[in-house]
């Protein structure tokens, strides 16, 4: 909808007099706001002159403790400023802290909302969107504050949810503690402080930088990127490896190993369990053998220890008979509560993923439609994937497709979100790139956790 009426630009005290029943009001100019919420997050607001009445609320993706926090109200600045020529308002916040921050960013997010609402009025529609982990924030504030939203819109999104992210994360560092240094003194969770779990990443890199050397030790590398589905070609500047390349495909993965090692699986784990309480991950009663068994990448890991002459069934052997790990409950009951989710959904969400994600697979998808489908909510939402290698490596043109695609889904109440009605979205949003939406189904999530189903909740 179009509001042709045209008001001269408000001062600023006359833009926070605006009541939250007005209808939106127009500037003369664009309008752009800066400034400070009351838990000190930064919040960003861009308002059109024609504005359409929809308003956007972006959350953006994880930002490490100590980074930079300023606000961000859309994933890059050519999306933006292709939404703006469109009409769109667009919101968003920082989030009080930096890390597992959902108990910051929900509130945070309401709080921008709220203070677009009393500066411009009431919108005609009000959409949540993010990207990476605020994807989980999207999922959160959709699922926890449907009376707020028409509909979300979840790129690459963390929608597994807390605990489940967490146990994916530990089995890949699991198997290579076990296999490549069986006897090294390495904690995996339970850390004091960043600096235990930044020596505890350093002394795993390495023990795994002096693997890759050898055929053996690649192969036990792609066994431990199989069990947190590492895709084999994670990256733009890799080399793409043909269906039967192992070798090329266990370096790819390799290189996102190093990766998970240095970042998500200690320090980043470290910071989460510093807000939990405790250690919110388990692999107590895991069957790793049947885990790589349902994992997309079992032939590359049975092909790469045949190569090397390695017998797999003995170090599956030796990983289901190693040392579990266990739970602490007030710490998994901390982030069931916080990041875990019931998958009922009251309005419609869409999910977009890269199929060659390292840092969420795409598996994740896979976890929430097993939620919603659970719940009820499964015609409700609707999952679309791109063909590309990377994390969020979405194009401009590809985010406002799905992001019409779900405007297309309220204005008519059903879905049109096949790959060929994406890409022709996309095509229509940016000539200049093309759309690279495609039929896909990703595998089952490793280890799937949701309040939807009672069974998930005994580690």
């Amino acid at each position: 909808m179009r509001f042709r009426t045209r008001i001269a630009l408000l001062t600023a005290a006359a833009v926070c007099a605006a009541t939250a029943t007005a209808l939106p009001a127009q500037a003369a100019t664009d309008t752009h706001l800066e400034g400070k919420l009351p838990s000190g997050a930064a919040y960003l607001m861009d308002v059109p002159a024609d504005w359409n009445g929809t308003v956007l609320l972006f959350s953006h993706g994880y930002r490490p403790a100590g980074s930079p926090s300023p606000g961000e109200d859309s994933p890059d600045s050519t999306t933006r400023d292709k939404l703006l020529a469109e009409g769109y308002a667009l919101i968003g916040s920082s989030y009080a802290t930096n890390g597992w921050a959902v108990t910051d960013a929900v509130p945070d997010q309401l709080a921008t909302l709220d203070l677009f609402t009393e500066k411009f009025g009431t919108a005609g529609r009000t959409l949540a969107w993010g990207r990476s982990y605020g994807g989980l924030v999207t999922t959160a504030l959709a699922e926890r504050h449907a009376d707020r939203f028409d509909g979300s819109l979840s790129m690459c999104g963390l929608v597994q949810g807390g605990v489940a992210n967490w146990n994916s994360t530990l089995d890949p560092v699991f198997a290579l503690k076990t296999l490549l240094a069986p006897g090294a003194d390495i904690p995996l969770t339970g850390f004091a402080d960043q600096a235990a779990a930044v020596a505890a990443a350093n002394t795993l890199a390495s023990k795994t930088s002096a693997a890759q050397q050898t055929p053996e030790g690649r192969a036990r590398i792609a066994l431990a990127a199989a069990l947190h589905n590492i895709p084999g070609y994670n990256d733009a500047t890799q080399t793409k490896p043909g269906p039967t390349d192992w070798q090329t495909q266990q370096a790819n993965q390799y290189t996102a190993v190093t990766g998970l090692i240095q970042r998500p699986a200690f320090s980043w784990r470290q910071e989460a369990e510093s807000r939990a309480g405790g250690n919110m991950s388990w692999n107590t009663g895991v069957d790793y053998t049947a885990m790589l068994a349902r994992s997309p990448l079992y032939k590359e890991v049975t092909e790469l220890y045949q190569e090397a002459g390695l017998s797999l069934r003995t170090d599956l052997t030796a990983l289901n008979r190693a040392p579990r790990i266990s739970a602490d409950p007030a710490a998994v009951g901390w982030m069931r509560h916080t990041s875990a989710f019931s998958g009922r959904l009251a309005d419609p969400q869409l999910n977009i993923h890269t199929t060659g994600d390292a840092l969420i697979p795409v598996q994740a998808e896979s976890a929430y439609r097993r939620a919603a489908t659970a719940a009820g909510s499964g015609a409700l939402l609707s999952q679309a994937y791109v063909d590309a290698p990377g994390h969020c490596t979405f194009t401009p043109g590809e985010r406002l497709g799905a992001l019409h695609t779900l405007e297309h889904r309220l204005d008519t109440g059903h879905w049109d979100a096949s790959p060929e009605s994406l890409n022709s979205r996309s095509q229509q949003a940016d000539s200049t790139t093309e759309a690279r939406y495609a039929a896909y189904r990703p595998s089952t999530y490793p280890r799937p956790y949701d309040l939807a189903h009672p069974g998930d909740a005994r580690p």
